[in-house]
């Protein structure tokens, strides 16, 4: 048997979506390598908008940005895409500590957190 993976991509079912198309096409134009630092969000009027890891991989996508041109337009078999926009990725949220020690949380209530201990004691 084939993996449903493999077999969807034999099908080559025709999308219209020109978006969904340009961001399809952008990991295989610009490499394994470039793709993995970077992630096509949008196509704004003919621009494809590209997230970038930081402003250094910007400023380096921005001098090869028309040979990604056209290894788009190979990939697409069009001028679909006739710019691109490079933006640095909002950042991530780094973890957070708690603010408090996870243990046994108590009810205000006196009766109420007696019940709780019970049922707790219970499952």
């Amino acid at each position: 048997m084939e993996r449903a993976g493999r077999l969807i991509g034999k099908l080559k079912l025709a999308v219209d979506d020109p978006e969904l198309r340009a961001c399809a096409a952008w990991k295989v134009a610009a490499g394994k390598k470039i793709a993995e630092h970077t992630r096509a969000t949008a196509l704004v009027r003919g621009a494809l908008r590209v997230e970038v890891e930081d402003q250094i991989w910007q400023k380096q996508l921005n001098t090869l940005s028309r040979a990604l041109l056209r290894n788009l337009e190979k990939a697409l078999g069009e001028a679909l895409v006739t710019d691109i926009d490079f933006r640095p990725m909002p950042r991530r949220r780094e973890p957070q500590k708690a603010e408090r020690a996870i243990g046994r949380e108590t009810v205000q209530d006196p009766v109420l957190d007696m019940l709780y201990r019970q049922s707790r004691k219970k499952g």
